[in-house]
Formats: structure tokens, C-alpha cells, sequence
């Protein structure tokens, strides 16, 4: 378009130099968006090959279930039921409508975006990258930490199952963390290697061994409400809230936690077969059949053993076997589900971590090698022997105390996140294709942005200040080497 008001050039004068195209502010650079195209234009490349896709709808779902489904519901109830009694099982009904509302969100952005960052890359789209980074970061924290968190818990349960069928259990100096008795926990080492064999046979060899223990886990999960279901006593539901209504709310919130794990379907965007459709249908499966199991087993649970006798009790549902029973035969049975699952959470979560580096070191805020991709098995090897070995060392010789609570405000940090980039992405991208739609948008997003933000508020103190320093130490890495090695950054010069 010609500019009528300016005055002509003279002959023999040299034209206007055109000016270079104007860099970003640094508040610009801090919040430049990645396109959703290029997002999953990019998906499944890496350095030197790319991911396979080899993921159905019901792999996907056991992957979310895997994650999810684990040491909560074997250990959870000692610590919910004397605070609900009876009624822990309307608290279960309500961590799950909780948790319910950020999945529709994350089955939004799942079948919208199909990439492998999860959360990580729905905020690079739509809110930035430095808030990407620092929702990357709560990632790293939430998936990273919680394995080496399961992973001790492990080593729990292997000694009861091995106590129970050979009659000897691993010494406590090589079977506990340094600050809980032990020198080295192998166990827990011992299961993060495990999970390391089958993650770098590949996504496929990885799921399938995924499905397989996760079947285990539901079946020990219904022989127990089979064999408990003989020693319910009526009487055990009265009083059925003897501690109100703000006891119910109490087990509530600490029955959330149970339900983190459903997210974990959205970091194999880049590996499914048909992501758009698939993510969507796995993630809100997962939780509705985690769901009815969690209140099928309490509602048999707080049946078969008066409220009051929960109180410390770390193995409820085996001691409940053993007294309907009278023998320990069926103990070890759940013993070993238990031992099942916890591998199956490692596995699962593990995963995760791996497929959320690598979207991230694809993106060029973390280094190059947690991008590259084995050309024989699709899968990135140099990446998961890291995180495993992180891991695994963190769990055997690093005692994790409220390091492991962290986890928990990093996840719903993350979840909270997801909420407004639906928002977001509706408001600036409204004809987008949608797979999925999260109903009553925004309100629902809204809606699980602040309970997000209020179960943030009930962590206590010393969670927000590991949370704080991780945090920090995550701004000095992106500061130090993610703004300048970004791939955006480099297209900009």
C-alpha cells in the first residue's frame, strides 16, 4: 500500500534501507507462543529418528490407569477413613468429581494438541514459554520425584510377599532409604531398572507389559472385595458421617491424590496410532473405571472392619483378608497385587517423564540427548537410561521425606495450568477442530482452576517452601540456557 503523504524520492537519490524486522521485548521473548500446527507438525521427531505409533485407545487407558491406580487405594485408607469413617466413600465420589473436572480439560487439549510435552506443550501454545518451562519444571518434579517415592514403597511390599511365601524378607540395611533405617534401598533401585528394560524395547513392548500388570492389579483389587465381602457386617455403617460433613471434605482432599495419574495417556500423544480420537476416550475411561473401583473397595472395606480400627493401619486391606479369612494365604495374594501395581505406576510414570523431556529437549530448553531417538526401537534411549538412573539413585540413597509431598503441589500446579490454556485457547483459536469439548466452558475450566488452587492452599508449609526452591532453581536453568538455546529463540535471529 503507497504512503500518499510522503515525499517522492529524488532521481539519483538512494532509496529508503529497509528496516530488519524488530526483536521481541523481553517481556515478548518470556511469552512467545509456539503455533499449534507447528506443535504437532513436529510430532514424534527427535535427533536421528522418530517415534513409533504404535498406541491403541485401551493401551492408552491402561497407561493412565497404570499410573494411577497403585499404592493410593492399598495404603490410602488408613489415613481417609478416620477422618470420613463410613462416608470415605462419598469422600472418594468427591476427590474423583474433583479431579474430574481438569481431565475433561486435559481431554480437550489432548485431542487438540496430540504431542508428547502434555501439559508442558499446552501452555507452550497458548500462555508462553516461560510458562511452559515453569509447567515443564512441575512436571519434572511431579513424575520425577513420584517415581522414586513409589519406588521405596516397593520394597515394602516385596518384603511381606516374600515373608509370607518363602519365610525371609530382604535385610532393612539394603531394603530402606539412609534416615529410614537402611544404608541403600536396591529394591527400589532393583524396580526403576526394570521399568528401564522395558521402556527402551519401545512404546509397544512397553505397553503391552503395562496392560499385563495392570490386569493383575485389578484382579487382586477384586478378589479382595470377593473374599471381603463375606465378613461385612451391617452395623459397621453406623454412624455412616460420624465426623460431619467437614470430616468427609477432610478425606476428600486427601484422596485427590489418589486420582494423580490420569494425565499420563497425554504424554503418549506422539505415539498413538490416532491420538485426536483415542486420548480423549482413554483419559476420561481411566478415571471413570478408577473411579468405581476405588468405591467398590472402600465400600467393602469400611464394611468388613469397624472405622475406628483404620486408624494406622498401612496395610488395611491385607489385615481385613487375614481376619474374614483366619489365614494368611490370601494376605500374600494382595501382597503380591500390590507389588504388581507399584511396578506398574513405575513403569507407567517413568514413561512420562521421559516422553515430557523429550518434548521439551526437542523445543531446545533442555539439552539435545533427551531428544534422540533409537532408529531400531523408536524409542529414546539416551533419555530413559538418564531418568532411570536419576531415579533409581535418588530412591535407594536419598532419604525423600516432604520432598515427596512436593510432588503434589507440582501436579496440581500443572492441572491448574491446563484449566486456563482451555480458556485461553477457546478464546483465541475458537474454530479450531475439537475433538473432545469440555462442557460448560469456561465455567468448568474455571471451576478446576480453583479447586486446583484451593487444594494448593491446604498443603502445608514446608511443601510450598521445596516447591518454592525448586521453582527458583528451575528459573535459573531457563534463565542460564532455555531462553537462549530455544528453538524459537534461534528462529528469531
Amino acid at each position: 500500500m503507497l504512503d500518499h503523504g510522503a515525499a517522492p524520492p529524488t532521481e539519483g537519490s538512494d532509496p529508503q534501507p529497509q528496516q530488519p524486522p524488530s526483536r521481541p521485548g523481553p517481556l515478548g521473548t518470556l511469552m512467545r507462543r509456539k503455533p499449534v500446527e507447528r506443535l504437532v507438525a513436529e510430532g514424534g521427531q527427535g535427533e536421528g529418528g522418530t517415534l513409533r505409533r504404535s498406541l491403541g485407545m485401551w493401551q492408552l487407558t491402561m497407561i493412565s490407569i497404570g499410573a494411577t491406580l497403585g499404592t493410593g487405594i492399598f495404603v490410602v485408607l488408613g489415613e481417609a477413613v478416620p477422618d470420613a469413617g463410613p462416608a470415605v466413600i462419598i469422600s472418594f465420589v468427591i476427590a474423583g468429581i474433583t479431579a474430574l473436572f481438569s481431565a475433561l480439560s486435559y481431554a480437550e487439549l489432548a485431542g487438540t494438541i496430540p504431542v508428547s510435552g502434555s501439559s508442558y506443550s499446552y501452555a507452550y501454545a497458548t500462555l508462553g514459554e516461560l510458562v511452559a518451562w515453569i509447567c515443564g519444571w512441575c512436571l519434572i518434579l511431579e513424575y520425577g520425584v513420584s517415581v522414586a517415592a513409589v519406588a521405596v514403597g516397593w520394597g515394602q511390599y516385596l518384603n511381606e510377599l516374600l515373608s509370607g511365601t518363602f519365610g525371609f524378607t530382604i535385610p532393612e540395611a539394603i531394603a530402606a532409604p539412609p534416615g529410614d533405617g537402611g544404608i541403600f534401598n536396591l529394591p527400589a533401585l532393583l524396580v526403576v531398572l526394570l521399568a528401564m528394560a522395558f521402556l527402551l524395547g519401545g512404546a509397544k513392548e512397553s505397553a503391552r507389559a503395562n496392560t499385563i500388570m495392570v490386569a493383575v492389579k485389578i484382579a487382586a483389587l477384586l478378589l479382595f472385595c470377593g473374599v471381603a465381602f463375606q465378613g461385612i457386617r451391617a452395623g459397621n455403617y453406623a454412624p455412616f458421617m460420624p465426623l460431619g460433613m467437614a470430616g468427609v471434605s477432610a478425606a476428600g482432599a486427601t484422596l485427590f491424590f489418589s486420582y494423580i495419574g490420569f494425565d499420563a495417556a497425554s504424554t503418549a500423544g506422539e505415539e498413538a496410532k490416532n491420538p485426536q480420537r483415542d486420548l480423549p476416550r482413554a483419559i476420561m475411561l481411566s478415571l471413570v473405571i478408577v473411579t468405581a473401583l476405588y468405591c467398590l473397595v472402600a465400600a467393602v472395606a469400611v464394611g468388613a472392619l469397624p472405622w475406628k480400627q483404620f486408624d494406622g493401619a498401612e496395610a488395611a486391606l491385607a489385615g481385613i483378608m487375614k481376619d474374614v479369612t483366619g489365614q494368611g494365604f490370601w494376605a500374600v495374594l494382595l501382597a503380591l497385587g500390590a507389588v504388581v501395581a507399584i511396578a506398574s505406576v513405575v513403569l507407567t510414570v517413568l514413561y512420562g517423564q521421559t516422553r515430557i523431556l523429550f518434548a521439551m529437549s526437542r523445543d531446545g530448553l533442555v539439552p539435545k540427548v533427551f531428544s534422540k531417538v533409537h532408529p531400531k526401537t523408536g524409542a529414546p534411549r539416551a533419555n530413559t537410561v538418564i531418568v532411570s538412573l536419576f531415579c533409581g539413585i535418588l530412591a535407594a540413597a536419598v532419604p525423600l521425606g516432604q520432598l515427596a509431598d512436593a510432588t503434589s503441589i507440582g501436579t496440581l500446579f500443572a492441572f491448574a495450568l491446563v484449566n486456563i490454556a482451555v480458556i485461553v485457547l477457546r478464546k483465541t483459536r475458537p474454530d479450531m477442530p475439537r475433538t473432545f469439548r469440555t462442557p460448560l466452558a469456561p465455567l468448568f475450566p474455571a471451576v478446576g482452576f480453583l479447586l486446583c488452587i484451593w487444594m494448593m492452599g491446604s498443603l502445608d508449609a514446608v511443601t510450598w517452601m521445596v516447591f518454592g526452591v525448586w521453582m527458583a532453581a528451575g528459573l535459573v536453568f531457563y534463565f542460564a540456557y532455555g531462553m537462549r538455546r530455544s528453538r524459537l529463540a534461534t528462529a528469531e535471529k
